[in-house]
């Protein structure tokens, strides 16, 4: 603060919060948070971070208490929030893919499809969308809000839920059924309007947004570098699959070469045997911290 220049940014609170603090340090960010405070400090003095509920963030960037912060898509639709989306992140407590809010039902419902959903009363945390989702299909029904333990609310609380799932699993432990999905959901980088417009803010946030993805992009990738030497350069080029052509140095010792080479992790274990058989030899495998297109 004191005079200085500073960016006010949002983390969520609750479940996305400990791999949004892993990828921020992944990212090059060392950060402190104490048990009890809501004010991770970050080694970059310039920024200043408040943990926030991501079902709340979206209001609070748009009216300006924040510059940025990180959420829901879903949240953003939820709170109907006017606010700049500065890039995707796809990454979420479970793993790096979307989560779905879904409607369900218990498995023993007549309740098959969207249209069986008039009259009825349907328990959810997402109340505004759902309401505009299901008015949208001309279907009017009932929609209450949920404090939680959705998944316990059919068949005698509600005839069905509107909830989010990344795998299933819990709603099949509930012995619930999917009827349809309502949206898929991934993490948002957003900003305020008014910090947009503003240069050295939007400058901050688009190198903070660069460097989220590069982590991000890293995740999944591994780099390898071996020696080859010229009889089996063609060979070994051949099985070589990468973003870019690969980085190809001449060695020290006449007819050898330096290969190095960026590769999804999965193929790894497939490809390294191969590239030894075909004359390839000190292989290194290493893992990335980020990769930056």
């Amino acid at each position: 603060m004191n005079g200085k220049k500073n960016l006010k940014l949002g983390l969520p609170k609750g479940s996305l919060q400990e791999s949004t603090l892993r990828l921020f340090r992944k990212a090059g960010y060392l950060i402190s948070v104490s048990e009890r405070s809501y004010y991770p400090l970050f080694d970059d003095n310039e920024i200043v971070s408040m943990l926030i509920r991501a079902q709340e963030m979206a209001r609070y960037v748009q009216d300006g208490h924040l510059d940025c912060g990180l959420t829901g898509y879903d949240w953003i639709l939820e709170q109907d929030a006017s606010v700049v989306e500065i890039c995707e992140l796809i990454y979420g407590k479970g793993g790096f893919r979307p989560v779905k809010w879904v409607v369900a039902v218990p498995n023993d419902s007549p309740i098959k499809t969207l249209n069986d959903l008039n009259g009825k009363r349907i328990a959810t945390e997402l109340v505004g969308f759902t309401r505009r989702f299901l008015k949208s299909k001309g279907i009017k029904a009932q929609v209450d809000f949920s404090w939680g333990a959705t998944e316990v609310k059919p068949p005698y609380l509600a005839d069905a839920i509107v909830e989010l799932t990344e795998t299933g699993s819990s709603l099949r432990a509930n012995n619930l059924r999917i009827v349809e999905t309502v949206i898929e959901s991934t993490t948002r980088f957003i900003a305020n309007k008014k910090s947009w417009q503003d240069k050295w803010k939007r400058m901050k946030m688009e190198n903070i947004a660069m460097l989220l993805q590069g982590a991000l992009n890293a995740e999944s990738k591994v780099g390898l570098k071996m020696n080859v030497p010229e009889t089996s350069f063609k060979k070994v080029l051949s099985l070589l699959s990468a973003m870019h052509s690969p980085t190809v140095s001449p060695l020290s010792d006449k007819g050898w070469y330096a290969i190095e080479v960026v590769i999804n992790e999965g193929l790894a274990r497939d490809i390294i045997p191969k590239l030894k058989n075909a004359g390839a030899s000190g292989i290194v495998e290493y893992p990335l911290t980020k990769v930056i297109p």
